[in-house]
């Protein structure tokens, strides 16, 4: 899962940072669709993803493989991107795969960022995310990995077309796919922190049993920046069971101090 090789996926972002910062939205949005374009080829073609990490191939070899494939197919942008992913050495066809899946996502990201919706694209998919947790026949259609792929990125489409920004529509229908091998719920998270992160943020994840008021949520925001010495985005849902207190996620590090969490903690130790 993201298990990328570190070098030869830092040589094509730094290529496509070097591309991004000078082409313009549409132009860095058509080299996010060619790669996520190649990526969905590759989780379909398992022999064309194990001849592109075959250790046995030299880097050039791999690089020469790709080229033919894609050669009148990609623009030259894509192309050389994705020849410096594959001319890094792999731990296996499921690590490159994922490694384009991840510089698609770059790239997604980028085209958002440049057009000033990267913050929007971030709050989209987390209340994407909410939408489909809190309806269990939805959630259940999307997650079934049983069910045709196409099929699920279609019923996403249906959902965000016109509701929601392209970039947003394809992370999601991305998340169908199973972004880095996880499940849809997962794959969503992901995104949303991946979104976070290219704005130099970390996510936290808010369960309140009423809303917030804005200044109660900059206080908060405020305190976990100081805490974690970055700024932080808060993704705030409101869940009456918990009665009282709030819950905090950001990463592994989990806060609860809720009403709910105290009763089960009492109730445990009076039937000790």
């Amino acid at each position: 899962m993201e298990n990328i090789n570190r070098e030869a996926y830092g040589a094509a972002v730094d290529k496509l940072a070097e591309f991004s910062a000078s082409a313009d939205v549409a132009a860095i949005a058509k080299v996010a669709d060619e790669i996520l374009a190649v990526a969905g080829l590759l989780r379909r073609e398992r022999r064309l993803r194990r001849a592109l990490a075959d250790p046995g191939r030299s880097g050039a070899d791999r690089a020469e493989l790709i080229g033919s494939i894609l050669s009148g197919k990609v623009s030259a942008e894509t192309a050389g991107l994705l020849s410096t992913l594959v001319t890094g050495r792999w731990s296996g066809p499921g690590a490159l795969l994922d490694g384009v899946e991840r510089l698609g996502v770059d790239a997604l990201l980028s085209a958002a960022d440049r057009g000033g919706d990267l913050a929007d694209v971030e709050d989209e998919l987390f209340r994407f995310s909410q939408i489909v947790a809190g309806d269990s026949r939805l959630a259940g259609a999307l997650s079934d990995t049983t069910a045709p792929a196409a099929a699920r990125s279609e019923l996403v489409a249906g959902l965000l077309t016109g509701k929601a920004k392209p970039t947003t529509l394809g992370l999601a229908q991305l998340a169908v796919a199973g972004f880095g091998g996880r499940g849809f719920d997962s794959s969503l998270g992901r995104l949303v922190e991946l979104a976070a992160a290219k704005r130099d943020r970390s996510v936290a994840y808010v369960t309140t049993a009423v809303a917030l008021s804005d200044a109660e949520e900059q206080r908060l925001a405020d305190r976990l920046a100081e805490l974690y010495g970055r700024d932080v985005s808060l993704k705030v849902d409101v869940d009456p069971r918990i009665i009282g207190g709030m819950r905090v996620k950001v990463g592994s590090d989990l806060y609860d101090g809720t009403v709910a969490r105290r009763l089960a903690e009492a109730k445990t130790a009076l039937s000790k």
